[in-house]
């Protein structure tokens, strides 16, 4: 951006932007903010634009990157239905520019204390057998991907092209290694949390992430979810991406 001949210093520096890149943990969101609501037909990068603007109106997206993993068609609730529900989802949010990134999951045979009821403990002596589906790799996927992007930042993009801050949309208290590697790192870097909270939902704020933060957001409202959904049909090159029936 060029400053104005007539412009004062003080300004121009108000009006300059912050490029800003995004980090989401599609899991934690989906379970955290979207499940059981009819607003699962999130338009992702208008809501955290909207969010980031609040907090700084000169917060710009730069790039939103979101981490997943397959759904998994024999677990699933509707099986075949939420996989092909996942996969229009993620066309749509393509359309926005965001960039996906997968990770796996893993199911094992495992043992398990038996439940009986909230005031009986669980005891190792009394175990039964028990399938435990695993999301893999997505966690160490973000932090490295987020690691990664801060150090280019510092040594390979030229100044005009840097982002100066990374958000991290996520209550996942297993992000706080890379918070905190990148604090220490990049303290040049300005740090933002979304925590995908819907408001309403009584649930303690990580401390361990707050603690690396400039910034948090502790809740999203069910207006803003509302404000902030895709049309029923996403354009896209190819086949458009409709909003599933039963979203």
């Amino acid at each position: 951006m060029k400053k104005p001949a007539n412009a004062p210093v003080s300004s121009f520096l108000r009006i300059s932007f912050v490029q800003t890149a995004f980090f989401v943990d599609g899991y934690n969101v989906f379970y955290g903010l979207l499940a059981g609501t009819p607003y699962k037909w999130l338009d992702l990068s208008s809501l955290l634009e909207a969010i980031a603007h609040e907090n700084d109106p000169r917060s710009q997206v730069a790039e939103i990157h979101y981490f997943t993993s397959p759904v998994q068609p024999t677990l699933a609730t509707r099986k075949q239905q939420s996989k092909q529900a996942q996969d229009t989802y993620i066309r749509a949010l393509k359309t926005r520019g965001i960039e996906v990134h997968w990770g796996r999951h893993r199911l094992d045979h495992r043992k398990a204390p038996r439940f009986i009821s909230r005031d009986i403990p669980a005891s190792r002596q009394d175990q039964v057998d028990i399938w435990n589906l695993e999301e893999k790799e997505t966690d160490v996927r973000l932090g490295i991907t987020m690691y990664r992007l801060a150090a280019k930042q510092s040594w390979g993009e030229a100044p005009e092209n840097r982002i100066q801050q990374i958000v991290l949309v996520s209550g996942d208290t297993d992000m706080t290694p890379a918070l905190e590697a990148i604090r220490a790192d990049f303290p040049h870097l300005r740090i933002g949390i979304i925590l995908p909270h819907r408001k309403g939902v009584d649930r303690t704020p990580p401390g361990s992430l707050r603690k690396y933060a400039d910034w948090m957001r502790r809740h999203i409202t069910t207006d803003e979810l509302e404000a902030y959904q895709f049309p029923n049909r996403v354009h896209t090159r190819k086949k458009p991406a409709d909003k599933p029936e039963y979203w």
